[in-house]
């Protein structure tokens, strides 16, 4: 087998953004225009709707009898847990209680506990006056920037503390006390929904999520409650809005210590939610859940006949009819199982948020099941809330500022290091087991679409390739020569590198320039963020970087064929470095050499960056548990 040489070159004679659009375009200038059916957005938008049809119809069939009800709710939580990955031991909590404060009729502790060792939680407790044991609720809390503080979170805790409940109400990675991303001056670098989606790429890598750490939060955080004498651990709730719902969702599903459970302004079906607003962030997008058959309403099925409600908003975000499709799932599996009133949804005329009337129903909600009374509550209190230093756990405000804390990248790096000392020996077959990059044999022949050629007679064939059904590859071809064939993949665009192939081709080199999937003339334009597509990739558990590499194997193979030449060349440089190398180190048969410019240079790098959300298309999952960048040299 041939040895890959491997270079590193600098392309030369690259033309500035400008230049290249008046040069070369292969597909109308309107291509992409309407953001609803962007190349990669349809495609996958498809492939979505496949997987959910097969799940409903499987649904259907379980409903048939409980035997294969049972079975159904089996598969779910277990496509759940492949999708949080291996999740880290219980260890010590270590909790201290760091002051509290009296109000009428409860108080306030405020806690911290470790969740990993040396990774702490801060957390509000709200106590109800008397002995108990009480029922305790578990609040994960929304997209707040202050966590706990949060005006509607502490009224939601108030009233359920004052009908008899205690409540643990925590800060989220990234949100209140518990920033991991802080500038030179010790302040938060980024809003929590931002850090949220810098900090979701390490995860993936780990092959976990970043819901993987906010639900082991959570999980702990029951762990607390069951602790103290003062709990009834035969009386667990969770509730928790949006952000918190979804944490909610995760933590209800996964943890059978919850009897009851109330989400809110989450609850939807992924048909829907994809559509509008979008993927969620980082720690909304479970890997290969919808490939799965995995949907919204799943969270619910898989606790079934537990008592669930579902809290949502006729003017939300969070699509309402997609709700009320899961509400009906929902309602027809508990109604087999004989416990149709344990399941229920309230709307409140509103938008989203946790909401007066979406708090009351909550506490009705839990005094009915948990502590076996007919309840109608009103909040009539409004007096001011507590301030966020006033709720403060911390001395200083951060628990990075803690002494010995140890951050999320802290947690990543540990992890990695666990995960390579037990990497197996690397052959090309388990990378394709990682990536799902198909051999060359399983790759379909492209179809060829050759445009007419309105410049001068030299000027290179312009070409479309199609890899597969509802992808379009634009590319340039310079046919003349005979020596080896170069495949030229900027991720710039094909103008980009028009100069280089010119050269190149003088010399007696055919050329092709492609632009893979999602570059070039078919690059997304921004429609939720930056990555909305990969995230939906990503839940149908299909790689990005691995599509694009097929790209690459697909219009190497077409370029061999048309030189009837023995093997290709192919540079590459940016973004597309790790797809090349990827394609390269597979087909060495294929690919005599490879050459780039500048790329990333190893996956460890994004474990400890501040700054790798840039990266998430290169990102594959439970890659370091298999081999880094550097190590496909050596194939």
């Amino acid at each position: 087998m041939q040895k890959i040489l491997i270079f590193l070159i600098l392309f030369t004679g690259c033309l500035s953004t400008a230049d290249a659009q008046s040069e070369y375009r292969v597909l109308p200038r309107d291509f992409n225009a309407d953001k609803t059916e962007q190349m990669m957005r349809a495609y996958l938008r498809q492939q979505v709707h496949a997987a959910m049809e097969k799940r409903r119809s499987e649904l259907e069939a379980a409903l048939k009898s409980d035997k294969a009800l049972a079975a159904y709710q089996q598969q779910r939580r277990e496509a759940l847990q492949q999708s949080l990955g291996i999740l880290p031991e219980r260890t010590a909590l270590n909790p201290q209680t760091m002051g509290t404060i009296q109000q009428p009729g409860f108080t306030i502790e405020k806690i911290l506990y470790e969740s990993q060792p040396g990774f702490h939680v801060t957390a509000n407790l709200y106590r109800p006056e008397g002995t108990g044991p009480f029922p305790a609720i578990l609040h994960p809390v929304g997209h707040s920037e202050n966590g706990k503080a949060y005006e509607s979170y502490q009224r939601a805790n108030r009233l359920l503390a004052r009908h008899g409940f205690i409540v643990l109400c925590f800060d989220p990675i990234g949100q209140g006390e518990r920033k991991q991303i802080l500038d030179k001056t010790g302040t938060p670098h980024h809003r929590g929904s931002h850090e949220h989606q810098e900090l979701g790429v390490a995860p993936i890598l780990l092959g976990r999520s970043l819901g993987s750490y906010m639900l082991w939060d959570g999980v702990r955080g029951i762990d607390y409650l069951c602790s103290r004498p003062d709990v009834d651990q035969s009386r667990i709730g969770c509730t928790g809005n949006s952000g918190g719902g979804n944490l909610t969702s995760y933590l209800m599903a996964y943890d059978d210590r919850i009897v009851a459970a109330a989400p809110g302004c989450f609850m939807t079906t992924h048909r829907f939610k994809n559509e509008s607003p979008g993927p969620g962030d980082a720690e909304q997008n479970l890997y290969g859940q919808i490939g799965a058959g995995f949907d919204h309403p799943d969270y619910i099925l898989t606790r079934a006949p537990q008592p669930t409600l579902i809290l949502s908003a006729t003017r939300d975000f969070v699509p309402i009819d997609g709700t009320w499709d899961a509400y009906r799932q929902a309602k027809r599996v508990y109604t087999q199982l004989g416990y149709p009133e344990r399941v229920d949804l309230i709307e409140a005329n509103d938008k989203h948020g946790f909401s007066q009337r979406l708090r009351e129903g909550a506490v009705r909600f839990f005094a009915r099941w948990l502590q076996k009374r007919h309840l109608e509550a009103f909040e009539v209190d409004d007096s001011p809330v507590l301030t966020d230093q006033e709720l403060q756990v911390t001395q200083q405000g951060q628990v990075l500022k803690l002494q010995h804390e140890r951050s999320l990248f802290d947690l990543f790096t540990a992890y990695e290091k666990q995960l390579a000392e037990n990497r197996p020996p690397l052959t090309r077959e388990l990378v394709r087991q990682v990536t799902g990059i198909r051999t060359l044999q399983d790759l379909p022949e492209p179809g060829i679409n050759r445009l007419e050629n309105k410049k001068s007679p030299n000027s290179p064939q312009r070409l479309i390739l199609t890899p597969e059904p509802g992808i379009k590859l634009p590319a340039l071809y310079w046919s003349q020569g005979n020596k080896t064939p170069i495949l030229i993949a900027p991720s710039a665009g094909m103008n980009s590198s028009v100069k280089t192939a010119e050269q190149l081709n003088s010399r007696g080199h055919p050329v092709l320039i492609i632009e893979v999937r999602d570059t070039g003339e078919t690059k997304t334009r921004n429609w939720r963020f930056p990555g909305a597509d990969y995230y939906i990739s990503h839940m149908l558990g299909r790689c990005w970087l691995g599509m694009q590499a097929e790209d690459l194997l697909v219009s190497a193979r077409w370029l061999q064929s048309q030189n009837k030449a023995k093997q290709v060349e192919l540079h590459s440089e940016g973004k597309l470095v790790p797809a090349a190398l990827h394609a390269a180190a597979l087909e060495p048969k294929l690919i005599s050499q490879l050459q780039w410019d500048e790329g990333l240079n190893s996956w460890h790098e994004l474990l400890t960056s501040r700054e790798a959300f840039p990266h998430l298309h290169l990102a594959v999952q439970n890659v370091l548990a298999y081999y880094d960048l550097p190590d496909l040299k050596k194939l």
